[in-house]
């Protein structure tokens, strides 16, 4: 894999050209070394593209400050560890934005990935296609991740709704408990699928759930003609998919700031 080719073509697809459904009540906004994307509900709101090389770095954050003010909600910006200028970083925390954890920005072909789902005795893959499903995501992430998940189960139901062909979900069962659970987005026009909220709860960890639920999930990929899968992993994940072959080209980390 040529990392700067990938990196060249994920930002020109995916970064610059993010996708917003219709009537979602989402909007792009560009302007000079900016792409943003604004919602008018709970949905992302954020930069989700930049290179500012040659133009006034502060004034540029300081427009986006203002901006994003008006809407009264947090919001991030989704640096990327190759944006421009390299001291981004630290004019985002004085301009009062606060860091998340970095995430490893990971790439694989699919053609390169184990597809077959080999599941822990006792457990059983099922896709999400209605609100009983949504709500077992949800589940998932609020004990995995800690924190309210309910935003996230509202936009997968908005979108399995409006684009069924532009993401699926699937959770993993034990009985009648979800203990994993993850989703896919398909980029449409674009050589890229991606990976989010892949988590399985403490108690079946290490036994190759998560690793069953990305191979689900690139087996989806590869049947809708994929060629590359992306995900923004954390430390925990990170070792798991680099050994089911994805490699780690660059970091992404999210600046937020509160209203």
């Amino acid at each position: 894999m040529d990392a700067q080719q990938v990196l060249a073509l994920f930002d020109r697809k995916i970064r610059q050209e993010p996708r917003v459904g219709a009537g979602s009540g989402t909007v792009v906004e560009r302007e000079p070394g900016i792409v943003r994307v604004v919602s008018s509900d709970d949905g992302w709101h954020g930069v989700a593209w930049c290179d500012l090389h040659g133009l006034d770095a502060d004034a540029v954050i300081a427009a986006q400050v203002q901006r994003f003010g008006q809407l009264g909600q947090p919001w991030e910006w989704k640096h990327y560890s190759y944006d421009r200028p390299e001291d981004l970083p630290e004019r985002l925390l004085a301009a009062g934005f606060e860091p998340d954890p970095v995430e490893g920005l990971l790439f694989a072909e699919v053609a390169d990935l184990p597809l077959e789902v080999d599941l822990p005795a006792g457990t059983r893959l099922e896709p999400v296609t209605d609100a009983a499903g949504v709500a077992l995501v949800v589940a998932v992430h609020d004990e995995v991740f800690g924190g309210d998940h309910s935003h996230v189960g509202k936009d997968l139901a908005a979108r399995l709704a409006e684009r069924p062909d532009g993401i699926a979900a699937a959770v993993v069962m034990a009985g009648d408990r979800p203990i994993c659970a993850g989703r896919i987005e398909f980029h449409g026009g674009t050589e890229f699928a991606s990976l989010w909220g892949g988590g399985t709860v403490a108690q079946w960890r290490g036994r190759g759930v998560f690793r069953a639920l990305v191979a689900h999930r690139a087996a989806l990929a590869a049947a809708a003609g994929y060629r590359y899968l992306q995900v923004d992993a954390s430390a925990d994940s990170r070792p798991i998919l680099r050994r089911l072959g994805f490699q780690q080209l660059a970091t992404t980390t999210p600046f937020v700031r509160n209203p």
